[in-house]
């Protein structure tokens, strides 16, 4: 079972030109795109946040199941669903702003335990920035670390939620020991201010960095390095690529055996070849259709 933790919410995606085109709403939020994308290609998940009693929530949780995805552990709430406006530049990639407070998943609290079965934890986003449900997240991470799970983290910087950035940046350093694989973005690794190499010295057994359509790239602690080009596409927007490719990485390290910190630093270089490959091509797909699309297994092919 591969837990996902961290937010729901609704994307307000324009259909058209201009700050008054019309907006489409579409499920969405970083850990819950990761959930169903988990889901879409076969693998055991659940999710582990908490959602609106709203119409919006309800929509969320039909998502989620509709995707095969355990949602027994969500927590409900009266409050409304945040929403995230996106608008979308020339070539395909998505900006937000948001409307948070006073919404559901912020009020979040740690559960007791995780389901029976759990072999991973998935964290990002949003989720670890608003509190007071970021602090009950990382203390999930923490908890989920010091049991032996793997532990996966995708920051995914939303700058405009961020109201003291170093003190986050001070936090983000002070999660890395909890954290086995680190997944970021070449934008957010560069908010951040650090590199892999410091980051693989503070704890995670690799990092992995992605490109957009140049590739992704591991760093591991070994001193190697893995990269990848990416796959060609016809882009129509970028929403819920890097989600894409956080499922498919815990969904190929879960073919693979490597859902632990000792099998993650024994992966070979064809292991990671494959590994990326595959990340590469599920977020293509993700690309090339309007809003948070992942692809189903049988549209990827094996690993």
């Amino acid at each position: 079972m591969i837990v996902v933790a961290g937010e729901a919410l609704i994307d307000l995606v324009p259909q058209g030109p201009g700050a008054l085109a019309a907006l489409k709403p579409a499920l969405g939020g970083g850990p819950y795109n990761t959930a169903v994308a988990l889901g879409r290609l076969g693998s055991r998940t659940a999710f582990c946040s908490r959602t609106s009693h709203d119409a919006f929530g309800e929509a969320l949780l039909d998502g989620l199941r509709r995707a095969g995805v355990n949602v027994s552990g969500v927590q409900r709430g009266a409050e409304p669903t945040t929403l995230a406006v996106a608008t979308i530049d020339d070539g395909g990639s998505a900006a937000y702003s948001f409307y948070v407070d006073g919404t559901a998943d912020r009020l979040f609290t740690a559960p007791g335990a995780l389901p029976a079965g759990t072999r991973a934890v998935s964290f990002g986003t949003c989720s670890l920035v608003l509190e007071p449900g970021a602090s009950a997240y990382e203390e999930l991470m923490r908890a989920a670390s010091g049991q032996g799970l793997f532990t996966a983290l995708d920051p995914n910087i939303r700058a405009g939620l961020i109201p003291d950035a170093d003190a986050y940046r001070a936090r983000f350093k002070n999660w890395l020991p909890s954290v086995t694989l680190l997944k970021l973005s070449a934008e957010d690794a560069e908010w951040l201010g650090g590199s892999p190499r410091e980051w693989l010295a503070a704890g995670p057994a690799a990092v992995v960095v992605t490109r957009g359509g140049d590739g992704l790239t591991a760093f591991t602690r070994d001193g190697a390095e893995y990269s990848v080009p990416g796959e060609k596409v016809a882009v129509v927007d970028t929403i819920g690529a890097g989600d894409t490719v956080n499922a498919a990485l815990l969904h190929g390290l879960s073919a693979l055996g490597a859902l632990s910190e000792e099998a993650l630093g024994a992966l070979t270089t064809e292991g990671w070849t494959r590994l990326l490959r595959f990340a590469a091509r599920a977020a293509a797909i993700t690309c090339s259709r309007a809003g948070a699309e992942p692809p189903f297994a049988a549209e990827l092919g094996g690993l």
